[in-house]
């Protein structure tokens, strides 16, 4: 999730360099730097990379986090590219504002005038108006509108494959350059290159339709960041292994995208599932859809509040199949696994039967960001375990900077603490006594 703390600007902040090291200090093998946008556009509180003057900061990032971890961290970060996406909008707003008129309008309401038009559409009760409206217009006045990878008509849209590899190699470049050890391409959940994987983009210039068609943009993109950075830096990708939405990708289809990414040379695969706008709970007016409130939402992010089989390594099995199919056609491309990993037990038992090469946890990690340090140490009864309530992803919904219910309001007075709407920060310092003799 995202933690909500770069300025408006994208830029890096005292307190995205303070959360980043608070993690690094309980040296993980590895942390992966929040979602960071590819282009130069406004993107309000989230960090961006599309411009050289991104880098400083960044490099700041990259030496805070080297420093406060003695360097055991390696670190990446997440490369993402995403669509247009509006907010929910007042039904007079939409009509008299957002609507864009057509000749289907004008037929179905025997009228030329634009004015007149929307003076008719907004007389209309609902279930007339759903007769006048097509599909795509019913669902930007319910939910607010949103691009998707397959509308061709739009010049940007029609030319991503073109535009895209570059955006890639060029933000990639910069995360060379101010330090980070790699990078992860976002390929996963409701986001661009996502969609161009999944079964529903029906794209038909040879970028969608078939399997073969959809992985092409996500393999050009990859061989445009490797052929623009040094050949020890890492490129992996984060996809999914199961879209849960109706008419999306399966484990299948992750297969074969894990194989071809394997058989191209990515780093690293990292497998999540859902977190899809298709199947997003509609919005209240004035915000926007979430990916993360349907079923394949819930499915990505897992509450205690489940079923009987609880929150607990829900994307193990898919991993293991795509593990499995990876390693049959003879690659050894390292696979992650994350979905409510929260125990060492259950972390252990992910790498010996062979699910995964790598365990990533991303709210276990909120929760107590120094836990792989106390595992180390044998100390694991003092690690703080995630409640899986999901209190965090309720802040990051709302754009909220995110913090741990476990911990934002513990030691509020003690001095230095950064507090932000009764919330502080980041977690309180672990007590450690063996620093010395690390």
């Amino acid at each position: 999730m995202v933690p909500w703390r770069a300025s408006e600007d994208g830029l890096v902040t005292a307190r995205v360099l303070d959360w980043y090291e608070r993690f690094a200090r309980g040296r993980p093998g590895a942390i992966v730097v929040e979602a960071t946008g590819i282009r130069d556009v406004p993107s309000g509180p989230l960090l961006r990379i599309g411009h050289e003057r991104f880098v400083p900061g960044l490099s700041q990032l990259v030496e805070r986090v080297r420093e406060a971890s003695d360097g055991h961290t390696r670190l990446f970060i997440q490369l993402i590219d995403f669509l247009s996406i509006r907010r929910r909008p007042t039904r007079e707003k939409f009509l008299t504002q957002f609507l864009t008129i057509t000749d289907a309008h004008r037929a179905a309401l025997s009228c030329c005038d634009e004015g007149e038009i929307r003076a008719r559409l907004l007389a209309l009760d609902d279930v007339a108006l759903r007769q006048v409206l097509s599909e795509r217009e019913c669902e930007a006045l319910d939910h607010g509108a949103r691009e998707r990878v397959t509308d061709l008509h739009a010049p940007a849209i029609r030319d991503l494959p073109q535009v895209l590899p570059g955006l890639f190699a060029d933000a990639a470049l910069r995360a060379q350059q101010a330090g980070f050890d790699g990078v992860e391409l976002h390929y996963a959940h409701a986001y661009t290159m996502a969609s161009f994987l999944s079964a529903r983009n029906d794209r038909d210039d040879g970028y969608g339709g078939t399997v073969q068609g959809r992985v092409r943009l996500p393999l050009e993109v990859f061989r445009a960041v490797r052929a623009r950075v040094n050949g020890s830096f890492v490129v992996g990708a984060r996809f999914l292994s199961d879209e849960i939405i109706a008419s999306g990708s399966s484990v299948s289809d992750a297969s074969f995208f894990a194989a071809s990414f394997a058989r191209e040379g990515f780093d690293f695969l990292s497998l999540s599932r859902g977190g899809k706008f298709e199947d997003a709970k509609q919005p209240k007016v004035g915000t926007a859809a979430y990916p993360y409130t349907g079923e394949s939402g819930w499915e990505c992010m897992p509450t205690i509040f489940a079923d009987s089989r609880g929150p607990f390594s829900r994307n193990a099995d898919a991993a293991a199949q795509i593990r499995a199919h990876v390693r049959g056609l003879g690659f050894a491309t390292p696979v992650v696994v994350a979905g409510g990993i929260a125990s060492l037990a259950q972390a252990e038992a992910l790498l010996e039967n062979g699910t995964a090469d790598v365990v990533a946890a991303a709210r276990q990690s909120l929760a107590d960001p120094d836990w792989f340090l106390k595992l180390q140490r044998g100390r694991g009864e003092d690690v703080r375990r995630c409640a899986f309530t999901n209190y965090c992803e309720g802040l990051d919904q709302m754009h909220k900077p995110v913090t741990c219910k476990l911990w934002d309001r513990v030691e509020l007075d003690a001095p230095g603490i950064d507090i932000h709407d009764g919330r502080r920060m980041t977690a309180p310092a672990w007590p450690r006594k063996e620093d010395s003799d690390v």
